[in-house]
């Protein structure tokens, strides 16, 4: 749990890097969950704030870490999302690793998906772990890390 204090220097903190990139956007404060906050900006022009692949906003959140760590003691995490890039982006991984567990079940061969970032992948693996018949392993290093799916021994 947050206390009042920390959650009033993460909106003072967010508000004013928003309102230094002078792009038009409404910031809305969810409740906190389990010492994480979480963010949802609305943009006209979401692309600029969210980038290729969600670059941007993953740097975006980093930097706003970096600076609130400078100013805040206690543990936090923020959760930045933009016009629900995040949700969406979660529910197409959930919905793939479905599509490409039930794949691997019927042909009996398995799938290699393309690299993908460690929170992306995350979300992959805990959409197989609820999956009796197919198991997912990362391979590769760095940027090349990706999930194949096979069957289960």
């Amino acid at each position: 749990m947050l206390s009042q204090e920390t959650i009033n220097k993460i909106k003072e903190t967010v508000n004013e890097f928003f309102q230094k990139t002078t792009l038009d956007v409404a910031i809305e404060f969810l409740p906190e969950k389990e010492g994480t906050m979480p963010i949802n900006v609305k943009s006209e022009e979401p692309q600029i704030l969210i980038g290729e692949g969600g670059q941007t906003l993953i740097e975006i959140q980093r930097l706003l870490k970096l600076s609130l760590k400078k100013k805040i003691s206690e543990d936090f995490y923020i959760d930045l999302d933009i016009n629900d890039y995040k949700k969406k982006k979660i529910e197409y991984l959930k919905e793939m690793a479905k599509s490409e567990a039930d794949e691997v079940s019927l042909t009996k061969i398995e799938k290699e998906l393309a690299p993908m970032p460690a929170y992306e992948r995350r979300i992959i693996h805990l959409e197989l772990l609820n999956r009796s018949d197919v198991v997912g392993e990362s391979v590769g290093e760095d940027q090349e890390r990706r999930i194949v799916i096979k069957l289960k021994p």
